[in-house]
């Protein structure tokens, strides 16, 4: 598969702000790949530079090999795009902002927008400005997809999305896979990555610092287990078992908090031998992951090609 994004040594400064400097990656035809990292990390001014809607201060960038900003016309033709943060009329409803892009492409299959406005069960009578969060992301996830795009550019897709209309996306993004298109999303959620990319980029500070296919995401994924027990127990307990990564001891030996790295079965069998008052499982943000994986300078790794599967 020939690759359909290109970035190379991509760079965009704010001044004091951060932006992106020297970012290169490939992303190739047919694959999903999830653009990770935390908040203000960079990912939304890389899918900017993308769409064209604001321009690099060197290096290059290319979709279906075409320059993204000299040949931004072109390019928009075989793109879905969603925004991070959508500006639409607020006057206008739901259907009349479908309709408006739909005439904006020169037409779309009417039966599939039904479709896709019946999957997500948006209400198109109703004005913008009187939607929810949830369902003005329902608006511009659906104008994305509607026309079968070559390649979707999806900027934080499921903000605002209810846990049923986050798995219906997922269907829809792996339904673009298995007919051959792109998608390219970024996210904060390592969940959201992980359930649906076949391949990854992480950026930190605008670098891109780890790029390769999704068991990437499982490295960095750590979660965190608190048991609370009726009586003191060891912390050498769990510090040797499978998936605990650190082990710290709370109120004086009645309760241990578990940074994981892996399946926890064997923590909850080892628990299961004493008298087990509670158990709470937390996955951190991205930015607490973030801060730990990452907590010295990490240098750029070198690009390994991802493989559409």
């Amino acid at each position: 598969m020939a690759a359909i994004i290109e970035v190379e040594n991509l760079t965009k400064s704010y001044g004091s702000k951060r932006g992106i400097a020297d970012v290169s990656f490939q992303v190739q035809e047919g694959e999903v790949f999830g653009f990770l990292g935390p908040n203000g990390a960079g990912k939304t001014t890389t899918i900017r530079t993308l769409m064209a809607l604001i321009r690099a201060e060197s290096g290059t960038a290319l979709i279906a090999g075409l320059d993204c900003w000299k040949q931004s016309l072109e390019i928009k033709r075989l793109v879905g795009y969603i925004p991070g943060e959508p500006a639409l009329d607020p006057n206008l409803t739901g259907g009349q902002i479908l309709e408006y892009f739909a005439h904006l492409r020169g037409g779309v299959d009417q039966a599939y927008l039904k479709q896709l406005i019946d999957r997500f069960e948006l209400d198109t009578s109703r004005k913008f400005r009187q939607y929810s969060t949830g369902n003005k992301r329902k608006v511009v996830l659906i104008q994305a997809f509607m026309h079968r795009p070559r390649l979707l550019i999806l900027d934080e897709p499921t903000s605002g999305l209810d846990p049923l209309n986050q798995q219906e996306f997922d269907h829809m993004v792996l339904e673009a896979r298995d007919e051959g298109r792109t998608v390219f999303l970024s996210s904060h959620v390592l969940s959201e990555v992980e359930k649906t990319c076949t391949s990854v980029g992480i950026i930190r500070d605008g670098t891109l610092v780890r790029i390769g296919d999704v068991a990437e995401v499982k490295a960095i994924k750590r979660y965190e287990i608190t048991i609370t027990f009726a009586n003191p127990v060891p912390a050498e307990v769990f510090k040797t078992l499978d998936g605990v990564a650190d082990v710290e001891t709370l109120d004086h030996g009645h309760a241990v908090r578990l940074a994981m790295q892996g399946s926890a079965d064997a923590v909850i069998k080892a628990a299961a031998n004493y008298s087990v008052v509670s158990l709470t499982s937390y996955e951190p943000s991205l930015e607490d992951i973030f801060l730990r994986y990452y907590e010295d300078d990490v240098a750029p790794v070198k690009e390994v090609q991802s493989v559409a599967k």
